[in-house]
């Protein structure tokens, strides 16, 4: 596999555990990641963690800010096959058509389920017990080419974004590497999507992140940890955000929704079928703390009569 010439595409740091593993076991003639971005307050001009990746290596990279309309050093490079994990950008057709092996795309979920954006976010807002990679053949429209291979993950009770992305970027590279020869080989059992299965996961719109108190425990609890470390559930208290990061939750009787409970060092919210214990937080304009450092520092009766949002 080491004479195989490889395009990567790819931006995020879900990307590069694929990167490496290309590295390590093939040629790889050029990467392609979207163009650097300015971060922060400062508004700092920062590299993709692809790129940085690639220049670790002493790999060329290109930064396209529109692929259909620029993709010709792809072409000049000769690839043999193109590699996409989370890039960014819709692939033209005369790059899905060039390379003898074709484009190969890594997904993180069980297509046809959860095409687009953010698969790892909605499998556990959507609290789902099992979720995954496919490794497939990339068409014109939005993952929805032929699967070759998939590998499952059983999502567990403690996994948010952040565990099950590093988990997945791992599972996605490790199958990667063992899907390639019967990709080279032509030998992989190729097989169409159901359409009648397809669901989509959109990126996150900012009011997704706002907590609805009306909805079960469970519910709420899935919204955490599936926005969780970013870009965090939130809730209004007195009309100031409050990030939520952690919260447990308890069934019992309640009266009205979106009621204050608190007590010396516990502070929760009355839902549909109980009460969600805030556990760590992160208020406006103030770093993260556990929920007793807040309650150190507000006034506890006044709390309880405090507006939810």
């Amino acid at each position: 596999m080491k004479e195989l010439r490889v395009v990567f595409m790819g931006t995020p740091d879900f990307s590069v555990p694929v990167l490496q593993e290309l590295i390590k076991n093939t040629n790889v003639v050029l990467v392609v990641s979207q163009p650097d971005k300015c971060i922060g307050r400062k508004q700092i001009l920062t590299k993709t963690p692809v790129k940085l990746e690639a220049e670790k290596n002493a790999i060329p990279v290109f930064q396209p800010t529109k692929i259909k309309e620029d993709f010709k050093p792809i072409l000049d490079v000769k690839p043999d096959i193109i590699i996409t994990c989370a890039y960014g950008q819709i692939i033209p057709a005369i790059l899905l058509d060039y390379p003898k092996y074709g484009c190969i795309n890594v997904h993180a979920s069980l297509l046809p389920k959860y095409r687009g954006g953010a698969p790892i976010h909605h499998a556990l807002l959507n609290g789902d017990e099992k979720t995954g990679i496919t490794i497939m053949y990339m068409d014109e429209a939005m993952d929805s080419g032929d699967i070759i291979e998939q590998r499952e993950y059983e999502i567990k009770p403690s996994d948010n974004v952040g565990t099950l992305h590093d988990q997945l970027s791992v599972l996605g590279a490790e199958l990667l590497l063992d899907t390639l020869p019967s990709i080279v080989n032509g030998t992989n059992n190729r097989r169409k999507q159901e359409e009648n299965l397809v669901t989509y996961a959109y990126n996150i719109k900012r009011e997704e992140e706002r907590i609805e108190f009306q909805k079960t425990g469970e519910q709420i609890l899935n919204q955490i940890r599936g926005l969780n470390p970013w870009p965090l559930a939130n809730f209004l208290l007195n009309d100031t955000e409050i990030k939520v990061l952690s919260a447990h939750f308890e069934k019992e009787s309640v009266e009205d929704v979106g009621k204050v409970v608190v007590s010396k060092t516990t502070l929760g919210i009355t839902c549909q079928d109980g009460v969600v214990y805030l556990e760590k937080i992160k208020p406006f304009g103030k770093k993260e703390m556990l929920v007793q450092d807040y309650l150190n520092g507000v006034d506890k009766e006044a709390l309880k009569m405090a507006k939810v949002g």
